[in-house]
């Protein structure tokens, strides 16, 4: 084998076990290298110059599980917090539609837990499903992961946004879709500057605000028809119009019942209605965005630009490393809330990987880093890591590039 590992972004989709996500390269025997015959996107090489800490840190977190006797995936305590989850959403939601709450103040706030709610879902239940990490059991994880069409999303337009494009590509400019914004956006150096920029840390929030509200409408089907131009679905094993299917059946229930149901019971006006839900998803969003914003799109990460043949001179774990950042690791509530998230190093580094490990996987992961001269960035609370990330927008506005 030679001194490259040549990464793919079709390597995710049937991982279903830990350290599979990033061992596929051109030089092994795989039936998914055939994938890359379909796809019309950069192929990205990552040097294997620094596989020694690849080695160290997979053996050390194989060493944590084999000690403890612990599954890398999930176990009861992700059960419970998926009803904690979809009770906070789905219980709000009975409150509105059957006019429990009426017109009042009462239903602003009940459309506010909701809001609430729906980011838990997606932080919590869903994520870790859909990376395969929820339960041992396949079939588990495809039935948790589909909650995310029962809420309005595409569980398989996401799998390939986040587990191949965001994951396999982290803040590489061309594949990265989390960085491939809007021209009024700017979440990269790698990206031109423009004078509309220099506001972009002022009203970028409004933007986070309508990104889930965007998701449900709008985005799933510009995805759809911009993955299949990539060969994207096709490499999937998945075909256009059985996802266009799913996705009508998912979109059709999702709108009637949490827009239909409400109009139909609540005796609540369809602009109230209307109003709230989009309440609801301005909070979602916001919380959404505050996660993973303040993970990647800091001053002091890692950027690069997607060029056909591009070779990257980090191996993966390190480029990973490099353009990924912790933050409010030490709050054991806030973990839990966010799903641990606040943890996207070990995340990152370890996607299929239940993050109810994370915390314990922490030090092991800071230690290895430290020995081999690698970057373990984490601010100690959310709020400093939100400040960080607000002054990356504003820099992002005004200076082409740094070095």
């Amino acid at each position: 084998m030679d001194d490259e590992d040549t990464t793919f972004s079709f390597i995710t989709f049937n991982c279903e076990h830990p350290r599979t996500w990033y061992c596929f390269s051109i030089n092994q025997p795989s039936i998914f290298a055939l994938s890359i015959l379909f796809m019309q996107i950069p192929i990205v090489r990552f040097n294997r110059t620094q596989s020694d800490f690849s080695k160290a840190l997979r053996a050390r977190v194989d060493a944590y599980f084999k000690e403890t006797g612990k599954s890398r995936q999930g176990d009861w305590r992700m059960y419970l917090k998926t009803v904690v989850m979809l009770a906070a959403f789905f219980v709000p939601w009975g409150l509105i539609t059957f006019g429990v709450t009426g017109s009042s103040w009462g239903f602003w706030i009940t459309e506010v837990v909701m809001g609430f709610g729906l980011a838990g879902i997606g932080l919590n239940v869903m994520h870790d499903a859909n990376h395969g990490a929820f339960s041992s059991h396949k079939r588990v994880n495809a039935i948790i992961g589909k909650v995310l069409d029962l809420v309005g999303g595409s569980s398989a337009m996401w799998r390939i946004q986040h587990n191949v494009l965001h994951h396999s590509f982290t803040n590489i400019d061309g594949l990265d879709e989390d960085i491939d914004t809007p021209g009024l956006l700017r979440f990269s150096p790698e990206r031109p500057l423009k004078k509309v920029h220099k506001l972009q840390f002022i009203y970028a929030w409004f933007f986070y605000g309508i990104m889930t509200l965007f998701w449900m409408t709008a985005k799933d089907w510009l995805a759809l028809a911009r993955y299949q131009k990539k060969g994207l679905i096709k490499s999937s094993g998945s075909t256009v119009p059985q996802l266009l299917r799913e996705m009508i059946v998912g979109k059709i229930l999702y709108f009637s019942y949490i827009i239909g149901l409400p109009l139909i019971f609540s005796g609540i006006s369809f602009w109230m209605i209307l109003a709230g839900w989009t309440v609801m998803h301005a909070v979602t969003g916001l919380t959404l965005a505050c996660i993973f914003q303040p993970a990647h799109v800091l001053e002091d990460l890692q950027f690069a630009q997607a060029e056909v043949g591009g070779k990257m001179e980090d191996d993966t774990l390190s480029h990973q490393l490099k353009s990924t950042a912790n933050f409010g690791t030490g709050s054991r509530v806030f973990t839990w809330l966010c799903g641990g998230l606040n943890h996207q190093i070990e995340h990152h580094l370890f996607p299929n990987i239940c993050h109810i490990h994370f915390r314990a996987l922490a030090p092991i992961v800071k230690k290895t880093a430290e020995e081999f001269g690698l970057p373990y960035r984490s601010s100690t609370t959310f709020a400093s890591a939100l400040a960080l990330h607000a002054r990356m927008l504003w820099r992002l506005g005004r200076q082409e590039s740094w070095a």
